[in-house]
């Protein structure tokens, strides 16, 4: 059995029993069991799995973990959290999700206008409303109605600018001021892909100089009372926790030199996000675990707060990729696979064949476990010799393509006789042996991190994993772009199963997808989403909630602004009726390629 890494970035989340990929939870259907149910329903293309639970599990996680770390330490401060917009805005994910915080009181944070209108909306009144970015008048007037509602909100101010904004709105309006948030510079960096998020040359931040002069302001329009909070980033997805312990150090300390100027109301610290996500299928990339960061928070800030005499900190944290990226998996179906030429039906022997070809049908024909790396060996020469031959003119396409499929076969069998594991050998044989596997989705839209900044995503086929994989496997979408792949990587090799997919549909799955993919994928081609749904669990029984299809092909134009009537009139007027009607039921339906579907039997 190949788990595909499945102990390093699953978190038991997922499990594989009896050759299928299972969600560890309650009743633990398979994967495929919920792909069928949809495919029933005549949902076509790739699917978007949601699994609330498990959004439930990490608030429920988070919020214990640093609770328990806060009575270990006797800490006076309390924990509070709140889920960062921009991770992932959509409904099928937030509405769960605000849920599953309420009984924490969970908040949001936001950094736009539309972000904040969606806090505004449907967070829980007391539950904190965080907001970052960069601001204008309207959005800081926003931030005051939002108060006015009740709500628990602080402005993080990233420029002297933004806090003159705050004090003209408060006069203008009259209304009651939102709390302030300072955010700071800070020397101290992340780790990972994203340490540029801190440091000192960051984009966002106060240095020491604006962080006085902010102070200043606030005296000087009576508005000390409003600062609550000091905040600081990082990074996202922190690989190593030693730069947060100097960061932790760095901020405790600005924290406790405004309280002794006399901001009495500054009570909280808010530490950003940066809780990584283990993404590898191969070697662990997060060098530390949630005990220890809560422990070193924790610790960090009491040490700081006793030894400058100010009370303990309330800890603010906005890590939304471990909150979201685990509780959804992209499902799509293998579409073909571009070696399938290379099948023995499809060999067409002469009567009379030249000799090095009669060789290559003999080696295949009697390869044995004993003969197999000589015989491999042979034919890798052999078709270096007949391509040379090809290209002086001596033998015709009939007889490369022969060859070809024979030196291909003999390849294969030879792996399967050997077994062979991890060699040195089997490195060389894959670069001649990898099997394209064309998939119906498009990376561009639902792997946009891979296809940016090579983010490693868990990948494994769904069915078939009581089989051992053969096939060195380089993955293709269906747009007409080619970077639309995720070549086979020897450092980091995906085997997969060698499938006919005329007899039987084979299935992989994206795991750990939750996080960003969503609303940073483009639809380049004009590919739209994937049907998405929220796969949920009642009294044992799994339950299909809220299926939102990929977007028609009409509906799709609409959006980048064609006049849909103006292009149908202009088809119609130029198509027959009966015509005409086959066309627009095409522009009802979404973009994805269609198949057959014989489903994998249980």
């Amino acid at each position: 059995m190949n788990n595909y890494g499945i102990d390093n970035w699953s978190d038991n989340n997922f499990i594989i029993e009896n050759g299928l990929a299972k969600v560890n939870h309650k009743s633990k259907p398979s994967l495929i069991s919920i792909v069928k149910e949809i495919r029933e329903q005549d949902f076509k293309g790739p699917l978007l799995l949601r699994f609330p639970h498990i959004t439930q599990k990490q608030i429920d996680t988070l919020y214990k973990t640093f609770n328990t770390s806060i009575k270990t330490y006797d800490y006076k401060g309390s924990f509070n959290a709140v889920f960062p917009l921009k991770v992932n805005q959509l409904p099928n994910f937030i509405h769960p999700l605000i849920a599953s915080g309420k009984k924490y009181g969970y908040g949001l944070e936001a950094g736009s206008k539309a972000e904040l209108i969606i806090a505004m909306t449907y967070n829980a009144i007391g539950s904190p409303i965080t907001i970052n970015g960069f601001k204008d008048k309207e959005m800081i007037h926003l931030c005051f109605i939002a108060k006015s509602m009740g709500h628990n909100i602080t402005v993080i101010i990233e420029g002297l600018n933004e806090l003159e904004m705050i004090i003209e709105v408060l006069k203008e309006t009259k209304m009651s001021s939102p709390n302030i948030g300072l955010r700071v510079r800070l020397h101290s960096g992340g780790s990972g892909l994203w340490a540029k998020s801190g440091g000192i040359n960051s984009k966002f931040g106060l240095t020491s100089t604006e962080i006085l002069e902010a102070y200043e302001l606030m005296e000087d329009n009576n508005m000390v009372n409003h600062l609550t909070m000091i905040h600081f980033h990082i990074g996202s997805a922190m690989n190593s926790i030693k730069p947060l312990k100097k960061a932790l150090r760095e901020s405790g300390h600005i924290y406790a030199e405004l309280k002794n100027l006399g901001a009495t109301g500054l009570t909280s610290i808010n530490i950003g996000g940066g809780l990584a996500v283990e993404y590898s299928a191969y070697e662990k990339t997060r060098f530390y675990s949630l005990n220890e960061f809560a422990n070193d928070v924790v610790f960090t800030l009491k040490e700081i707060a006793k030894q400058k005499g100010v009370e303990e900190p309330n800890i603010f944290t906005e890590s939304g990729r471990f909150i979201s990226a685990s509780s959804t998996v992209l499902i799509t179906p293998v579409l073909e696979l571009f070696s399938s030429e290379y099948e023995l039906d499809h060999l067409k022997l002469k009567e009379t064949n030249p000799p090095l070809i009669q060789e290559l049908h003999d080696l295949h024909r009697d390869m044995t476990k004993r003969t197999a790396y000589e015989y491999m060996h042979d034919s890798m020469d052999h078709m270096e010799s007949l391509l040379t031959l090809f290209d002086l003119g001596y033998i015709d396409l009939q007889d490369r393509s022969n060859a070809e499929i024979l030196t291909h076969q003999i390849i294969k069998k030879a792996i399967t006789l050997l077994e062979i594991e991890d060699s040195e050998e089997l490195k060389r044989i894959d670069e001649n042996i990898q099997e394209k596997y064309l998939l119906n989705f498009s990376m561009f839209q639902s792997l946009p991190d891979y296809w940016g900044i090579d983010q490693e995503f868990p990948i494994m086929p769904i069915t078939h994993l009581n089989k051992k994989p053969t096939r060195s496997a380089s993955l293709w979408d269906i747009t007409c772009d080619s970077d639309g792949e995720l070549p086979f990587d020897m450092k980091k090799p995906l085997y997969l199963h060698d499938i006919n997919l005329n007899k039987e549909d084979y299935f992989l799955g994206f795991f750990n997808v939750g996080a960003y993919q969503d609303t940073l994928g483009m639809k380049h081609n004009l590919f739209s989403h994937p049907t998405e749904v929220n796969v949920v669990f009642k009294n044992d029984e799994v339950i299909l909630e809220k299926i939102i299809e990929s977007q028609k092909v009409i509906d799709i134009l609409e959006d980048i602004d064609y006049d849909t009537e103006e292009m149908k009139s202009i088809l119609k007027a130029n198509l027959k009726q009966d015509i005409f009607i086959k066309l627009e039921k095409y522009l009802n339906e979404n973009s994805y390629l269609k198949t057959i579907w014989s489903y994998y039997d249980e």
